[in-house]
């Protein structure tokens, strides 16, 4: 169960759910869609939720080769559930800023010897 947390909690599989939420993507418009993502990165991230059953790669023999992702009914499933997250996230993110403000404000930073 941690194994799978671990790879579903990771924020770039979350982020690249999210991406398919709408249909199939490619790579490229995954990796412009993502923010912040290397190619490297997004590429270990599709393998690993490909291996998970979150989503199918449709290769096409053309010049050059064109790839495509989708997500599957359990990647669907993941995705409502990732939506309910992000919900909760948009509704207290304020209350958690200020609680940060406020808990900084209590604890400076220790000074490193």
């Amino acid at each position: 169960m941690l194994q799978i947390l671990g790879v579903i909690g990771d924020k770039w599989s979350i982020l690249v759910v999210g991406q398919l939420r709408d249909g199939t993507l490619r790579f490229g418009e995954l990796h412009r869609a993502v923010t912040g993502i290397s190619q490297r990165m997004l590429t270990l991230t599709l393998r690993q939720l490909e291996r998970d059953g979150l989503l199918t790669r449709t290769v096409y023999a053309t010049v050059p080769p064109r790839v495509e992702y989708t997500l599957t009914e359990l990647g669907s499933t993941l995705l409502d559930a990732a939506t309910a997250l992000g919900n909760w996230a948009t509704v207290h993110r304020e209350e958690i800023g200020e609680n940060r403000r406020r808990y900084d404000d209590t604890h400076p930073p220790q000074k490193q010897p």
